[in-house]
């Protein structure tokens, strides 16, 4: 879990996002005007997937004008641009998040997390691979063997709704905050049940600006 501090102005962002890359990376040129994929790992820290990438960008941006969103999306290579758009987040509540929210798609969720021992939590499972040799398997895990589990709630309806995040990063504060991650879904053991919950696998979060 990263916490994100949002550029507050165009020249920043743009300066920031512009920086040639690491040391490695010979074919990137820092304030050319074009912000590549080696340039945005570099400043988010990032060695993981078009997905978490374009869901950082988005958040990092969030804070800036529209017309300066803009302009600091135009200047993205033109692969990065596609994914950007292809990953934008859908933008959610609590109280919607279960009816609308789009499995596999990026999230941002905004409300105020707590820690739960909630039965759903506790009685879900999530699939993850198992690698032998060759061959590759999926098993059943509980959901809190791998994640700190988190109820969000609008302020204004008690609603909640299920936020994942590895265990041992930082605990997410108590107040009304963005979240931004990967909507999933948690499985049961019954072959034959229809109860479906989804949650969201946390990656950035965001204080909410007074």
């Amino acid at each position: 879990m990263k916490k994100i501090e949002p550029y507050r102005d165009l020249t920043t962002a743009a300066a920031t996002l512009d920086n040639g890359g690491r040391f490695y990376n010979f074919f990137t040129t820092a304030n050319d005007g074009v912000i590549t994929k080696a340039e945005v790992s570099k400043v988010g820290g990032l060695f993981i997937g078009k997905q978490s990438m374009s869901l950082f960008l988005e958040m990092s941006i969030s804070a800036l004008k529209a017309e300066d969103q803009t302009a600091i999306i135009a200047k993205l290579e033109n692969k990065l641009q596609d994914n950007y758009q292809k990953y934008k987040a859908q933008h959610l509540l609590p109280s919607n998040a279960q009816s609308d929210g789009i499995l596999s798609s990026n999230a941002i969720i905004t409300g105020i997390p707590t820690l739960t021992d909630s039965h759903s939590a506790l009685s879900g499972f999530i699939m993850v691979p198992i690698v032998t040799g060759e061959v590759t398997t999926m098993t059943m895990i509980p959901l809190i063997d791998q994640y700190d589990v988190y109820e969000v709630r609008d302020t204004e309806n008690a609603t909640t709704f299920l936020i994942a995040h590895a265990k041992g990063k930082d605990k997410l504060p108590a107040k009304k905050i963005k979240i931004a991650g990967v909507l999933k879904e948690l499985q049961t053991k019954e072959k034959d049940s229809q109860q479906k919950t989804k949650f969201l696998e946390a990656l950035y979060y965001m204080d909410i600006a007074p």
